[in-house]
Parts: C-alpha cells; sequence; structure tokens
C-alpha cells in the first residue's frame, strides 16, 4: 500500500513537472501560410479588379488619414464610382506616424471600412513605403507641386527612423496596434507589409536616402512580418515584387526575400501586355495566389485594354495605379519631375481612371472596365 502511494505521488510530480515545462516554453512563431491555405483562400474571392486609391482631396497618406483631413464624405462619393465600374478592392497607404493618435487612427480606419463594405470593397492595406519623400511630417501637408508627379508622397518610415533602431519597438508598436485591431476583420483583404522596399528614389530625393537603405530593410523587412503574424492577422501577408528578373537564378537578395515572406505573391508591372505576361509566367512556379498591385501606365505601353485580358487569363487579381485625379497629380507623368507640366497637358494621362468630377477620362476605357469585371452586363440585367 506504502509503494503504491509513493508511486501515485511521483506520477503527480512527473504531471506536474510536464506542465509547468509546457506552460513556460515559448509558444511557436505563426507561420507563414500553406500555398494550399493560400489557394483555398483566393478560390473564396471573385476576380479581383480595383486601383491605388488616395481621395482626390489629400496630396499623400498622412493628409487622408490626419483628422483634420481625414474626409468620408469624398471617400463614400468616390468608391461609389469605384464600385459602378465593378472594382471590389482597394489598395490603400497607412503611415506609421499616424499611430501617434492610435485611438482616432483606428476610428478613422473603421470608418473607412464601413464605406468601403457599403460599396462591396475590401482593401488591401500598406504599413510600409520607401518611395518618394524621406522626411515625413504629421500636421499641415504642403501644397501639390505644379506640374509634378506625386510631388507630396511620404515614405514610412522616414530616413532617420529607419536609419535609428531606437525607433523600431515604436514601429513594431503600430504594425501590432493597426493589424490587431483589425485581424480578424472580414472587411479587410489583406496586408501589404512594405511597398517597393528597396526603392532609392533615383531623380527625386536620392540624396536625402540613407547609404545604406537597402541593407536597413533587408534587416527590418522580416521583422514587420513577424509582428503582423504575431499580431494575428487572419488576412494574407504580401510584399510585391516589382524590379528585376524574377527568374530563380537571377533573383535578388530583396526580392528572394519579399517572395520567401509572403502568403500570396504580389508584383508591379507597368509595362505591355508581352512583358506582363512574361512575368506572370516567372511567378506561377510558387503555386501560390498572384496579385498585380500595381499596373496601367498609359504613357508606357500599360493600358486597361491590353493588361486586363492577361490577368483574368491566369486569374490574377488586377489593382491599377489611380482613381480619381487629385492633389497627388499622378495623372501626370514620371517625367514631370525633370520637366514639369506647367500651362500644359500630358499628351494622355499617366494613370487615374475618373476626373475630379467623376466624369471618367476616357468613356471607352471605362465601359471596356465594366464588361470585364461583368458590371455592365450585370446593370443591363437588372435595369428597371
Amino acid at each position: 500500500m506504502k509503494s503504491q502511494t509513493t508511486l501515485a505521488r511521483h506520477r503527480s510530480w512527473v504531471v506536474l513537472l510536464w506542465l509547468i515545462i509546457c506552460c513556460s516554453a515559448p509558444s511557436a512563431q505563426p507561420q507563414k501560410w500553406s500555398a494550399q491555405k493560400a489557394n483555398d483562400w483566393y478560390k473564396q474571392q471573385a476576380w479581383l479588379v480595383g486601383s491605388n486609391y488616395v481621395p482626390a482631396t489629400a496630396i499623400n497618406e498622412l493628409e487622408m488619414w490626419q483628422a483634420e483631413t481625414f474626409d468620408p464624405q469624398r471617400i463614400d462619393l468616390e468608391l461609389t464610382w469605384a464600385q459602378s465600374i465593378g472594382m471590389n478592392t482597394m489598395r490603400v497607404f497607412l503611415h506609421d506616424l499616424l499611430w501617434k493618435d492610435p485611438d482616432g487612427f483606428k476610428g478613422r480606419l473603421n470608418t473607412f471600412l464601413t464605406i468601403a463594405a457599403k460599396h462591396d470593397i475590401r482593401p488591401i492595406f500598406v504599413l510600409f513605403d520607401s518611395v518618394w519623400d524621406p522626411s515625413p511630417q504629421l500636421g499641415k501637408q504642403r501644397a501639390p507641386q505644379p506640374g509634378v508627379h506625386n510631388s507630396g508622397w511620404m515614405q514610412s518610415p522616414g530616413a532617420k527612423a529607419l536609419a535609428d533602431s531606437s525607433e523600431y519597438p515604436r514601429l513594431e508598436a503600430y504594425v501590432k496596434g493597426v493589424v490587431g485591431a483589425f485581424a480578424h476583420d472580414r472587411r479587410v483583404l489583406a496586408w501589404d507589409i512594405w511597398n517597393e522596399p528597396d526603392n532609392t528614389n533615383g531623380g527625386s530625393y536620392h540624396e536625402a536616402e540613407p547609404k545604406n537603405k537597402v541593407e536597413l530593410i533587408l534587416a527590418l523587412l522580416p521583422k514587420a512580418f513577424a509582428w503582423a503574424r504575431e499580431a494575428g492577422a487572419e488576412q494574407p501577408l504580401t510584399s510585391g515584387v516589382w524590379k528585376g528578373d524574377w527568374t530563380e537564378a537571377k533573383l535578388g537578395a530583396m526580392e528572394r526575400l519579399q517572395l520567401d515572406q509572403s502568403d500570396v505573391i504580389s508584383f508591379h508591372n507597368y509595362d505591355a501586355p508581352t512583358e506582363l505576361e512574361k512575368r506572370i509566367s516567372w511567378l506561377v512556379r510558387f503555386n501560390r495566389p498572384l496579385i498585380c498591385t500595381e499596373y496601367m501606365a498609359r504613357g508606357n505601353g500599360s493600358f486597361f485594354i491590353g493588361s486586363l485580358p492577361v490577368f483574368k487569363k491566369y486569374n490574377v487579381a488586377a489593382i491599377n495605379w489611380g482613381l480619381v485625379q487629385g492633389k497627388a497629380q499622378t495623372h501626370l507623368p514620371w517625367d514631370s519631375w525633370e520637366r514639369p507640366y506647367v500651362n500644359r497637358e500630358p499628351a494622355i494621362w499617366f494613370h487615374e481612371v475618373f476626373r475630379t468630377d467623376g466624369a471618367p477620362y476616357i468613356p471607352e476605357e471605362v465601359e471596356y472596365i465594366k464588361r470585364m469585371t461583368g458590371r455592365g452586363k450585370a446593370r443591363a440585367a437588372g435595369a428597371k
């Protein structure tokens, strides 16, 4: 009887020790989605067609989201136009400095998502961006530079924050705070962790960039993906490749990192349909959903009429740059940085679908988009 009691006590201590070890061991880190999970998610989506979006009243992402200039009425109006042509997603840029007012920022994000859902639009939110001005500041944003494409867009994080590792806990709090707040929100389609991370802005702000910018981001980008996963995101994560050769033998370090970390593969392409199709062929080997998060530059040979059939053929999501002409002035070509379009119009708009008043820039183009998305046919069939 005594030996049985001793054995029972021994077993109890073993169980208790096992519980202590299990409870104190660090939990497994959230992992990248399997290809099966990514493809199962994509099968649940309609064909995704949309635009990169900033309202006409905002020169950049700070002006879009700050309390003093957030414009839900204008956003509602412009997303009405997007819905009317069958668009069902928008790619929307955020900014780390906005997290200085976390409750206000989350409230405005919720307002935006409510408006978007009203129009059957599920956005992709972009957390960081390496393109254009590396010196962002909160407060009143500068006026557009006359005749210049995207003259007021801001990087996130700015150059000083990127080069200062003591700022990284703040960036972590931003990612985990924003993603955590909407991690289970079905109104959010996906999270784009970093836009064009190794863009050094030659020809615009190159001299103001950290000399080791690419190396800094190579170290920080995996952390940003991890922060989003640790925040519990139920939506897929991505960061789009945008330059170079994407065949396996020629992948650069940044492209390899982006593709290795992404749940779904995203990419940019502003070229003619033959180049677009070639680049899609390079990416299908990953056996994951493909989302083109930037395309359509008319002056560069990238049009809706040429690109949309390619996207549909390969079941690739299509998100063009630009919905409405506005303070960002991205209807002007890239070369406006060298030759501003002052007192003259470009031969053809570079980006954007609608004029500021909602009139289509090219009516036939809008009708084509509606046909491709099924909106034109559905509207005609359902008209009363």
